[in-house]
């Protein structure tokens, strides 16, 4: 099968070219050329086809798809760039993914598509009862989830045969770098995980499927084993990494729009689920090797940078220019 993936040079997306180019498809990409994604497609020239280009551009697009049997749509902007910029996120996930049905529909061979949906779609169900399904109302709460939901509606009116995955918390290989969004989830937060190379499986598999997917909306996660709460996720990274458990205090406490889902359809038909938290954590651990006991030597000056990141420690943190040793001290033992 001929099969093409945007928004490839992500995580999931790297995984996902794998499981493609490991099954024998192939692979075609389009992406932005820029130096980040030139060094990523180093690595794959021999096995796929570039088009470099923007998902809003109809000659970009209309290029990229022809005598494609597949697309696998992951272009997307994402939070927090999809909330500091509604106007440009817009263009590029709803308009974006418009110009790219548009086009799909344009040619006598249509090919079908493979879409990223989230979890986020549903909203803050920490109130209702787990597991989320596929059926659940969506409640979209901020500009990504809304975005999520637009794009939905356009490909299930789109008159193309279509599948939706609808992915929780990816575990990809730069989470160890901690984004400032990690205090944005409360610890107790339920939070179903997955693992980047299983969530590109998923996706490699829905696009080679002959029947069993198409119009289909499927909730993809790690299942049962990967149904944890977020203060196991942050614990075992930040152990992982050197730098110890931060203090609650540091996390928001207003919901936050992840759960748990029931997985067992999707996993039927795609066959994804391989990994599980602690496969990550021995993963975050052999990457690091030697750095992890570097960044124990510097734990107090590391912990104090990182909680700086954090929005609801940063007044107490921060105090102007005129920082009190006492505050520091707490904040960095945890207390």
């Amino acid at each position: 099968m001929r099969i093409l993936v945007t928004g490839a040079f992500g995580s999931v997306g790297i995984c996902a070219i794998k499981e493609l180019i490991k099954n024998g498809s192939k692979v075609s990409v389009l992406e932005l050329k820029t130096k980040a994604n030139e060094k990523i497609y180093e690595k794959f020239k021999s096995d796929i086809e570039i088009f470099w280009g923007d998902i809003t551009s109809r000659n970009d697009v209309a290029a990229a798809i022809a005598n494609q049997d597949a697309v696998i749509h992951l272009a997307f902007v994402i939070p927090s760039l999809s909330e500091e910029k509604p106007n440009w996120s817009w263009e590029i996930n709803v308009e974006g993914t418009r110009n790219l049905l548009n086009a799909m529909r344009a040619i006598e061979r249509r090919p079908k598509i493979v879409f990223a949906s989230s979890v986020s779609v549903f909203g803050k169900t920490q109130q209702s009862d787990p597991p989320r399904t596929a059926g659940d109302q969506v409640m979209p709460t901020d500009n990504y989830s809304h975005h999520k939901v637009a794009c939905e509606q356009l490909i299930k009116i789109s008159g193309l045969n279509w599948a939706i995955l609808r992915i929780g918390a990816v575990l990809s290989p730069s989470l160890y770098k901690i984004d400032p969004m990690l205090f944005d989830v409360p610890l107790d937060t339920r939070i179903e995980v997955i693992h980047a190379r299983d969530a590109g499986i998923a996706f490699a598999n829905a696009a080679v499927s002959k029947d069993d997917v198409w119009g289909k909306t499927l909730l993809v996660g790690g299942g049962p084993h990967c149904q944890i709460h977020q203060r196991d996720i942050v614990e075992k990274v930040l152990d992982a990494v050197g730098i110890g458990m931060l203090p609650e205090k540091a996390f928001a406490s207003k919901p936050f729009y992840t759960d748990w889902m029931d997985t067992g359809e999707s996993q039927k038909l795609l066959g994804y689920q391989n990994r599980i938290l602690d496969d990550y954590i021995d993963e975050i651990k052999t990457s690091l090797g030697f750095k992890r006991y570097m960044v124990k030597l510097a734990r107090p000056v590391v912990r104090y940078w990182l909680l700086r990141k954090s929005p609801y420690l940063r007044k107490k943190i921060s105090g102007g220019h005129n920082v009190r040793w006492e505050v520091k001290r707490k904040i960095l033992q945890g207390t």
